[in-house]
């Protein structure tokens, strides 16, 4: 299970042309899983996610789960 994880000001999901998903900022998340992985993968890697300093302080530095 691999996670590639993005701050963006803005993205989306377009299937066959057609728009299914958007988000202005926030955080992207592009997930790759195979059937050799696991519910303790899952589970690991979304703990691992959500500890991640990924928004600004006050200070504006990226400090903040």
């Amino acid at each position: 299970m691999r996670a590639l994880v993005q701050r963006v000001s803005e993205a989306r999901v377009d299937v066959n042309g057609q728009t299914v998903g958007s988000i202005v900022q926030g955080v992207l998340i592009l997930l790759g899983v195979t059937h050799d992985d696991t519910t303790e993968d899952a589970e690991w890697l979304c703990g691992k996610i959500a500890r991640m300093r990924l928004f600004n302080d006050t200070d504006g530095l990226m400090n903040v789960s």
